[in-house]
């Protein structure tokens, strides 16, 4: 065989060797960048995964018995514009139940409307709406979904 061929051979084989080495480096690259993006949004959603609400009945200071809504805050951050979607009638405008500020690791109580207590039965999750410490609004519904509000994603 002659020594210009056994040099081509040798270049092709480098030439592919490079091409599959760069591929492959890609595809690594490719990989390693959908996991950081994966760990970046599981730090995104921390803080509201550890947010909750539900309404309760509570007895009043004068025995009374009364629904009130619980926002629980287990995150070590604040949670502002907190606020609780109210079920509307046909025809009527949704309502919401402003609370404001959740501190962290508290449960906020507010009073709940009190035609509610006619049908309920026991705690059951409501709908929440917040903003979290790094300033993206989340939204929780009763089945426990938690969404980005202001960019509807999951």
């Amino acid at each position: 065989m002659d020594s210009d061929a056994i040099g081509a051979a040798a270049d092709v084989f480098s030439a592919i060797g490079t091409v599959g080495a760069l591929l492959l480096g890609l595809s690594l690259l490719r990989r390693e960048l959908r996991r950081e993006a994966s760990r970046v949004e599981d730090e995104r959603r921390g803080q509201a995964e550890r947010i909750s609400a539900w309404v309760e009945a509570v007895r009043t200071v004068d025995g009374k018995r009364e629904l009130a809504f619980h926002i629980h805050n287990a995150s070590a951050m604040p949670i502002y514009d907190v606020e609780l979607p109210l079920p509307a009638h046909e025809g009527e405008e949704h309502g919401s139940e402003f609370v404001g500020l959740a501190p962290p690791g508290q449960t906020v109580t507010r009073p709940a409307p009190h035609e509610w207590l006619r049908s309920y039965v026991e705690p059951e999750p409501v709908q929440i709406e917040f903003q979290d410490s790094a300033g993206r609004r989340w939204t929780r519904d009763e089945q426990g979904t938690l969404k980005r509000a202001d960019d509807d994603r999951d």
